[in-house]
């Protein structure tokens, strides 16, 4: 990376690049001049691209050393490399990518580091000890959320060691093709929700009973029916009355048993860390998402497991990742996911090219191929360990890909089935997003965005911008207070109680 030393001040990502970011607060006016004597020839917002020479009609536009569009007309040097100027190139074909070739950093490994976790019979390891009751269909979501409300009000103070209770629910479980190949997706999901290392291996689901994903089928297997499932049309239960006291006696039991759970020292490769941006902008790939990755690596070089996502948002770097795939049957199992992805959009009538938002634009990214590359760079540099399918649990370390629509919600849900046990979420636009099964640390790429909302944003990335901080500086502020969450330290979006509705990815036909 390239920063001009005195102001203006733009950013250039690489030698061969021949656009740069305006990285000035409000943009820079025309006649702007930076120190290596490029005048601006018209006004350029923060974050917009400036050409750094003419470019013809036709010609390639270069950021992160990569082609991100072409000049659909001539540009000028000095000027304002506007969306409408970039034609977006078709994505990268999967024939003849490359082959997995050592492409992939590997560092030594870092010893020593811990965090105080809460382990599971399975030998996995929690960051949160919290219940969560699981539902089987959307019919019984408002009687759980009523029964919830009693059981935060009048059990939980009983449980002092217990974080909270949390709901589980969805708009699945009935009016779905339940047998349709696409089913699979949601019904793994729910299985692997309720056994996230958070919730300490007790299993509780409310069914309704006559819906079409049958409770069982939510079930770990080796645990009884009988014992964790119960189902409002039991006729044993009489009333809404009775049936929201079976739910409080259920969770009543459950709560006993976590209560009795303590912190441990637990080794850092006891983590499992999900990784997302969104309210992405031209900074995110050049604070955030590069220190977030620095952080990936040295989880990684922990023997933790770290996962990245987003398929949309990687679809154009496949020709990146590829060669920092293990073997040969991981880079497979990456064209596998885009591939199927592919089609799943081409079904839609749609392609990669919806992903990118207006507040992406806004905040300087032209198209999903600039956004890919800035988003990529927070997996770091470590081998690509293996791939995860939407909804898969994952089961070895390191860096993994768990394939995910790029949608927060429905990203945040994938990976709390995969394991996730906390989550790093980098911005530039800003969001208030939060889960509630697992902590959010929040990162932004710009200092203004941590000044504005200095009580939502946990770590400012934006000093890397000004020079002011390396990304190895905030690579190891992150990675340092990931170990912190993890033993209990409250991250913003836990201190306001800010959560989002889990999303499941349905790819099925709803009936």
């Amino acid at each position: 990376m390239e920063t001009a030393t005195a102001k203006p001040l733009y950013i250039r990502m690489h030698a061969d690049d021949n656009v740069a970011i305006v990285a000035n607060r409000g943009g820079l006016h025309s006649g702007a001049e930076f120190a290596c004597g490029l005048r601006l020839i018209e006004q350029i917002p923060q974050g917009h691209k400036v050409a750094l020479a003419d470019i013809g009609e036709g010609e390639a536009i270069r950021r992160y050393g990569e082609i991100i569009g072409h000049a659909a007309a001539p540009i000028t040097k000095g000027s304002w490399v506007k969306e409408s100027l970039v034609q977006m190139p078709d994505a990268p074909s999967f024939d003849n990518l490359p082959k997995p070739n050592g492409g992939a950093i590997r560092l030594p490994p870092l010893e020593g580091y811990t965090f105080k976790g809460y382990r599971n019979a399975d030998g996995s390891v929690g960051t949160r000890n919290m219940l969560a009751i699981s539902t089987s269909v959307q019919c019984v979501a408002g009687t759980v959320e009523f029964a919830l409300e009693r059981i935060r009000k009048e059990l939980l103070p009983n449980y002092p060691n217990v974080d909270d209770v949390v709901a589980v629910t969805h708009a699945y479980g009935c009016g779905v093709a339940i047998n349709a190949p696409g089913a699979a997706v949601p019904i793994r999901t729910l299985q692997n929700l309720a056994r996230n290392p958070n919730f300490g291996g007790e299993v509780m689901i409310v069914g309704l009973g006559c819906e079409k994903l049958q409770p069982e089928l939510l079930l770990p297997e080796g645990m009884s029916a009988d014992d964790e499932i119960m189902r409002m049309q039991d006729e044993d239960l009489t009333g809404f009355g009775e049936i929201v006291e079976d739910i409080v006696q259920m969770a009543d039991a459950r709560l006993k048993i976590l209560d009795q759970r303590r912190r441990e020292t637990c080794p850092a490769s006891a983590l499992v860390v999900g990784m997302q941006c969104g309210g992405s902008d031209a900074f995110s790939g050049v604070t955030a998402n590069p220190a977030l990755g620095f952080a990936a690596d040295l989880l990684v070089r922990a023997g933790a497991t770290v996962m990245f996502s987003e398929v949309t948002e990687v679809r154009d770097a496949i020709h990146l990742l590829t060669p920092r795939a293990a073997n040969q049957e991981v880079a497979d199992a990456l064209v596998r996911e885009m591939a199927w992805y592919d089609r799943y959009l081409a079904g839609g009538e749609a392609d990669r090219s919806a992903n990118t938002t207006p507040g992406n634009k806004k905040g300087g990214l032209s198209n999903i191929v600039e956004k890919a590359m800035g988003s990529v760079i927070k997996s770091g540099t470590s081998p690509i360990a293996g791939v995860l399918a939407p909804g898969e649990r994952v089961g070895q370390k390191g860096l993994i890909f768990a394939a995910t629509p790029a949608s927060d919600f429905v990203c945040g849900t994938l990976q709390l089935a995969s394991g996730m046990t906390l989550h790093v979420f980098t911005t530039g636009r800003g969001t208030p997003y939060g889960l509630a099964a697992v902590p959010v640390i929040k990162v932004s790429t710009r200092s203004e965005l941590k000044q504005r909302w200095h009580d939502l944003i946990d770590v400012d990335a934006g000093s890397i911008a000004t020079g002011d901080a390396t990304i190895e500086d905030v690579g190891w502020e992150i990675f340092r207070l990931i170990l912190d969450v993890a033993s209990g330290r409250e991250t913003w979006a836990e201190h306001w109680k800010l959560t989002n509705a889990l999303a499941l990815f349905n790819p099925g036909p709803v009936t």
